[in-house]
């Protein structure tokens, strides 16, 4: 349990690390769709090996989570997520993301390469069943940490 709560909160820590990103999320249906994209850099080498991600400062994870605004709680609910990044030169990525449940949570985590300065849009779609399904997208800048 003890472990369960350490590398919970090592993950929310990283994903709340920069206050401009903190917060983000898309209501579709009954489903709040949360997302953060970071520099992996900012995983402690611990959560790195944990979840099989890489940890350097040229890599990047985008995180989703759904919510069920329907139900007493918000209660995380398993989605399918798929969706890809391009960027300003038009070159697009697809990414694959990998679910991590810990305890009632549940995150999709895609990696990616970043280059310094790199702006990226992503094209995310979203299908948890009832709750709600649909796209969303979005920007960001990435930094590359030496």
């Amino acid at each position: 349990m003890k472990k369960w709560i350490t590398s919970s909160l090592i993950i929310v820590s990283a994903l709340l690390a920069s206050p401009s990103y903190a917060e983000q999320f898309k209501t579709i249906k009954n489903s709040q769709i949360h997302y953060s994209a970071f520099n992996s850099a900012m995983l402690t080498p611990e959560v790195a090996r944990q979840y099989k991600l890489k940890r350097n400062g040229y890599s990047a994870i985008l995180n989703v989570s759904v919510l069920d605004t329907s139900k007493l709680g918000t209660p995380a609910v398993d989605a399918k997520i798929s969706g890809s990044s391009k960027n300003l030169l038009g070159q697009t990525r697809q990414l694959t993301f990998k679910q991590v449940k810990e305890g009632d949570a549940i995150y999709y985590l895609a990696e990616f390469p970043i280059t310094n300065e790199e702006q990226l849009t992503f094209n995310i779609d979203v299908d948890a069943g009832q709750v709600g399904s649909g796209p969303f997208s979005f920007h960001q800048t990435f930094y590359v940490e030496e």
